[in-house]
């Protein structure tokens, strides 16, 4: 039996990233995690639908929720409880700031760090 190799496109090599995680005075943290879990339940308008697209429990996900409206001291999403017209959540507008200016901070930081990530190519022979 010949094994012929696949004509799938190849797995691009592995490239530097830059992962950004704002510490705020009031002891928030906010990284990629829960900024995705955001943008989720933006999508989903379900913290339990975000939770299962991003593999996470539901009781981890409201977690998250917690502690950013806890630590920020207003609500970054609002809850409907279930019934007839069924439940959901979606952003306020302070949480949808939060993402947006999350993903500023992280765009100017990508475009900062991009000539030093090629300089560190060089240095370390990143094509090894």
């Amino acid at each position: 039996m010949t094994i012929t190799p696949s004509r799938a496109a190849a797995t691009p090599p592995p490239t530097h990233r830059v992962s950004i995680r704002v510490d705020l005075a009031s002891g928030a943290r906010i990284g990629p995690g829960k900024v995705a879990l955001l943008e989720e339940i933006a999508r989903s308008g379900s913290i339990s639908g975000a939770g299962r697209a991003l593999k996470m429990s539901y009781r981890r996900a409201w977690e998250l929720v917690e502690d950013l409206n806890r630590h920020l001291g207003t609500p970054v999403v609002t809850t409907a409880a279930g019934g007839a017209r069924g439940g959901g959540a979606k952003l306020t507008p302070g949480g949808a700031a939060l993402v947006t200016e999350y993903r500023a901070i992280e765009a100017a930081a990508h475009a900062a760090a991009g000539p030093h990530l090629a300089a560190l190519d060089r240095a370390c022979g990143a094509s090894e």
